[in-house]
């Protein structure tokens, strides 16, 4: 019987660290296992960070202003801290055993969280005049809420590529399969979202701090336990040594050879001879022409050492390795452009907030729904939209493309950005509309104003359907793209975009405050927002989305897509 039946060809082993049965081990047998956590982890990270900005109000006593940037902070460092747990996992630990190290983190933070809000002597002392927090129990709160940051560096990124790994890249049925898996995976952390957001919310305004971060706590630890449930059935990339290394060597060695000439026919440049790549865990890639100057690292010399075969790397690198340069250079603009998209993102946890705590939150005469919940109405989009686009959407966009996805990935994260460009302008709108009443009635010093906070749902909603285009495609974009020992890496760089959007959220706060402030004025984001001008804050981030989108447009044509070598032979048993 022919090994490849048996056995994957993309290098995957299994949790005995032998190669990977196709019967026993990957598909979506393994991949329920990793659904569920993701599900359980989401759940408990939004239900920390969906109403953060109104614990850091009432009980911290931060004004408007700082606790939107204490958000966007927090929030920004849980989509930078991915960048260190990526590289523990394709450098040294492997994705399996990074996910188990930091969820352990995770539930350590949370807990910790949950004893600031919960525990006498560090929660703050509150009555009927308010709460008061020292100095000290800010500290340790922050300290926990950072614990946590550290904790998704090693989950978020691996995650995804986890649950793409549990698919055989070299058979046809199991990639077909795989790009169906982002959609799903997003799904599933839109299910926790959606717990989060409605549930968890309500029992942060009505019953408590406490309960309110101590079921995320619960939460997380039910993820871990769903992640070892299964483990005998994961399949694993055997981790290929430090990416970073790997590129300091490409760089090096052609700065070296600056003055060497690369040869017209690219076949000698230097490659190892068997088929399988010198890297571990990843195959060999195809040479392309742009950015030539970095295949001078792979021209042979006479002074280039040779030994047993093996090559000095700092003086010459095979042609694989100067393409996974290559790969993450190109990456590099693509990842840029999602900044200005993550920016916007990040004004549901932060500006959409704090303009629907101004608003009537009553659903009938007796119930209120929080502010922050409005997020749900985001999350049920991506449950809508995810399944269309998977079911409908793409088969129909196939008959007219002739593309297995429907889309190209750079397509699908362009449509997204044109979407998020109306979610801001319907904010604006609104806010527009909003402050027409304050002016109008005079309404400047009531808390809430007469007007609905349902009609927040639209700039929700369509936030929801651009996330679906643009997040998903980013995720299948980055793990395709990427090369094979640098998955993890490369996953961790597509959510640095989300890092870097909250972090130019806060920038764009301090500066607009800053400004408008001037000469005593009120500014566009005053503590009593009646007496503001929100709506100019909505038009400033819509026309920098459309200058976005412009620039996205031409990197978008620019774009080389990766090639793996095609294996010419079959190893038979």
């Amino acid at each position: 019987m022919e090994e490849e039946d048996i056995y994957t060809q993309d290098g995957t082993l299994d949790i005995k660290r032998k190669p990977a049965n196709k019967k026993k081990t990957g598909n979506w047998k393994a991949c329920r296992f990793i659904l569920g956590t993701e599900c359980c982890e989401r759940l408990a990270y939004y239900g920390l960070g969906t109403n953060l900005v109104n614990y850091l109000q009432d009980r911290m006593n931060l004004g408007n202003a700082a606790a939107a940037n204490s958000v966007t902070n927090w929030s920004g460092t849980c989509y930078a801290t991915p960048l260190i747990g990526a590289f523990l996992a394709d450098a040294y630990l492997g994705r399996f055993w990074t996910i188990a190290l930091f969820s352990t983190i995770y539930v350590v933070g949370v807990t910790f969280l949950t004893f600031s809000a919960s525990v006498p002597g560090l929660k703050p002392s509150c009555n009927s005049a308010g709460c008061q927090s020292k100095a000290s129990q800010r500290s340790f709160a922050f300290f926990a809420l950072y614990m946590i940051a550290f904790g998704t560096g090693g989950i978020k990124p691996c995650v995804s590529s986890f649950g793409a790994d549990q698919f055989d890249d070299t058979d046809e049925i199991e990639r077909k399969k795989k790009s169906s898996f982002f959609n799903w995976f997003y799904f599933s952390i839109n299910v926790g979202a959606m717990i989060a957001s409605s549930i968890l919310v309500w029992i942060q305004m009505n019953v408590g701090w406490g309960w309110g971060f101590g079921v995320p706590a619960v939460a997380m630890a039910i993820a871990v336990v769903f992640f070892f449930s299964g483990s005998r059935m994961y399949r694993l990339q055997k981790p290929g040594g430090s990416p970073l290394t790997r590129i300091s060597q490409v760089i090096v060695a052609s700065f070296r050879k600056f003055n060497i000439k690369v040869p017209e026919d690219k076949s000698f440049l230097y490659e190892t001879a068997d088929e399988e790549c010198n890297i571990q865990g990843s195959r060999k890639l195809e040479h392309t022409d742009k950015l030539s100057f970095f295949d001078k690292s792979a021209v042979q010399t006479e002074n280039d050492d040779i030994k047993g075969g093996v090559a000095n790397p700092w003086r010459l690198c095979t042609v694989t390795q100067v393409e996974e340069l290559k790969a993450i250079v190109r990456l590099l603009p693509i990842w840029a452009s999602g900044i200005v998209f993550a920016a916007v993102y990040s004004q549901m946890s932060t500006m959409f907030v704090l303009q629907g705590n101004t608003m009537d939150q009553h659903m009938g005469p007796h119930f209120e729904i929080p502010s922050a919940s409005l997020s749900l109405f985001d999350t049920v989009s991506v449950l809508f939209w995810a399944p269309i686009y998977d079911k409908i959407i793409v088969p129909y966009v196939r008959k007219f493309t002739g593309r297995e996805r429907g889309f190209t990935q750079l397509q699908r994260m362009g449509i997204g950005f044109v979407i998020s460009i109306f979610s801001m302008i319907s904010a604006g709108i609104l806010e527009v509309v909003r402050l027409n009443i304050v002016h109008k009635n005079n309404y400047y010093d009531l808390k809430y104003i007469p007007m609905s906070i349902f009609w927040q749902i639209p700039q929700y909603f369509l936030i929801g359907c651009a996330e679906v285009f643009t997040f998903i495609g980013q995720l299948e974009f980055f793990y395709d793209q990427a090369p094979d020992a640098m998955r993890s890496l490369c996953s961790a760089l597509s959510l640095t975009t989300i890092a870097l959007g909250n972090y130019l959220s806060t920038l764009l706060v301090t500066i607009v405050t800053n400004v408008t402030t001037r000469n005593g004025k009120l500014g566009w984001i005053p503590d009593n927002l009646n007496r503001g001008h929100l709506d100019y804050f909505y038009w400033v981030l819509s026309v920098l989305s459309l200058i976005n989108f412009l620039v996205y447009l031409w990197i978008a044509k620019w774009y080389t897509y990766k090639k793996t070598v095609v294996r010419t032979s079959v190893q038979t048993g």
